[in-house]
């Protein structure tokens, strides 16, 4: 079966008939939803419905809901969650902090698959320092890489057992970004060897995961001059150092960080070894472009493809009340 190596968003709560024939002829692997397209459970899970119905398969349907700032469903469509940074510093230990990051990310779960979406872009194991640019920093988990692999396995399991396909992101680092990648392109001149010491390793400790969203960053140290999405060299050290084998998605391929034309990021991001190509603004003839750019998936790209969807598997059968309440007795931040 033909894939559209691309996902794709789509531009208000109902399909249009534009898009219904763009998603039929073009078959996108996944789509990705934003506040734009969520008003009422029931208009969700029939644009869910909708989206799969018009690409013929039953396609991953993703979304940010990191919680925070970075939070898609909000009420009453879904809880209100704090920035992670804030809640993970509450914790009195790394024990507590890891469980409730489960607990956050299980909730989260069951609350994206009563909606019908079954993928979600987390968890964003970037590790922060003192001058993580301010879009990034409270989504953190923290600035020691240990504890920060830590935390992100305890949200990707929390996903998983709630049916949901975890998003490793942003690989391979973004905690050293100076700046924000939607307006402009961070630069990182930090060493291998530091790369490799502090802002590598928890990607490496997750890299079973079914998928990963590439950095819109130039690490001078494995490309002097492409970010991590558009360069072979960066994607090789993904694949091969970091040892990463699962879906490389890229991140918004219509974000002011990358230039040129959207036709040549996308074509660039696919020559350079991303799997699939991410756009999200739902802008039909960025969409158009970028599906003719990106081409099918197949051969590795489209083995991969198939693993993450087999990933895919039904909730665990436990007590949501149980488990609301036992995240509710967390300790709260102090503000």
């Amino acid at each position: 079966m033909s894939y559209s190596a691309t996902i794709l968003g789509c531009a208000g709560p109902v399909l249009t008939a534009e898009e219904r024939a763009l998603f039929a002829q073009a078959r996108p692997w996944g789509f990705i939803l934003f506040s734009r397209n969520l008003e009422t459970p029931e208009q969700i899970r029939a644009l869910c419905a909708a989206l799969r119905d018009a690409a013929g398969h039953d396609a991953v349907i993703l979304i940010d809901q990191e919680g925070g700032r970075v939070q898609r469903l909000r009420p009453p469509l879904g809880r209100e969650w704090l920035p992670p940074l804030d809640q993970i510093r509450a914790a009195p230990d790394h024990a507590t902090a890891c469980r409730g990051m489960y607990l956050r990310y299980r909730l989260i779960a069951a609350e994206l698959r009563a909606l019908g979406i079954d993928g979600n872009c987390a968890p964003m194991v970037d590790v922060a320092d003192d001058e993580t640019h301010d879009f990034l920093r409270n989504r953190c988990y923290g600035d020691a890489p240990s504890a920060v692999a830590d935390l992100g396995r305890a949200v990707a399991d929390g996903l998983l057992a709630g049916g949901v396909l975890p998003v490793l992101k942003h690989i391979p680092g973004h905690g050293r970004g100076r700046l924000d990648s939607h307006l402009e392109l961070p630069v990182v001149d930090a060493t291998r060897a530091d790369l490799d010491a502090r802002d590598f390793p928890p990607f490496h400790a997750l890299r079973d995961l079914p998928m990963a969203m590439t950095a819109h960053i130039v690490y001078t140290a494995l490309d002097p001059d492409l970010p991590a999405t558009i360069s072979a060299p960066a994607i090789s050290v993904i694949r091969e150092a970091l040892a990463f084998d699962g879906l490389l998605m890229s991140d918004d391929i219509s974000m002011e960080a990358l230039s040129g034309s959207i036709a040549a990021r996308s074509a660039a991001a696919i020559a350079a070894g991303c799997d699939v190509v991410l756009h999200c603004n739902g802008k039909m003839p960025e969409m158009l472009a970028t599906v003719e750019a990106s081409g099918v998936l197949r051969g590795a790209a489209l083995r991969r493809a198939d693993a993450a969807v087999a990933a895919r598997r039904s909730p665990d059968d436990i007590d949501i009340a149980a488990l609301t309440a036992e995240f509710d007795a967390l300790p709260a931040p102090a503000f």
